[in-house]
């Protein structure tokens, strides 16, 4: 429950990698699951296509009633990683989760040939958006 006055804030992260990075992605996870739905060229403009469930998560809140008109607040940042920083989380990832250990090991193994080719690390850019509303009665 959320009391009148408080601050309602759901939020999601976006990253943004680096395009050389994602095509050796992309094109590791279309080899290791050929027919895969999985699409990961929109990560290119994370923010864009993230932008629709942002409005969303908007809509929601209208729908539900009872706040004020929602902002979205975006916050920048990024941090840096190294091939081993970068791989080690990598398998974490939805689409990877889900295929064989032996494919995965493929797709990392491409991966950090990629980054290799950059130099060894990248920077990631991230921006952290919450749609605020304040909770106008209590029902």
């Amino acid at each position: 429950m959320l009391r009148p006055g408080g601050l309602l804030a759901p939020f999601n992260h976006v990253f943004q990698a680096p395009p050389e990075v994602i095509d050796a992605l992309d094109q590791a996870c279309r080899r290791a699951a050929p027919g895969s739905p999985v699409n990961l060229q929109p990560l290119k403009q994370a923010l864009d296509t993230f932008q629709a469930t942002f409005d969303k998560i908007a809509d929601g809140i209208r729908t539900a009633g009872g706040f004020s008109e929602p902002e979205q607040r975006r916050f920048d940042w990024e941090r840096a990683y190294t091939r081993d920083e970068w791989l080690d989380q990598l398998p974490t990832h939805g689409h990877l989760s889900l295929l064989p250990l032996d494919k995965i090991a493929t797709v990392l193994q491409q991966v950090g040939a990629a980054i290799d080719a950059i130099g060894g690390s990248f920077t990631m850019t991230y921006s952290t958006i919450a749609v605020t509303a304040v909770r106008t009665t209590s029902t």
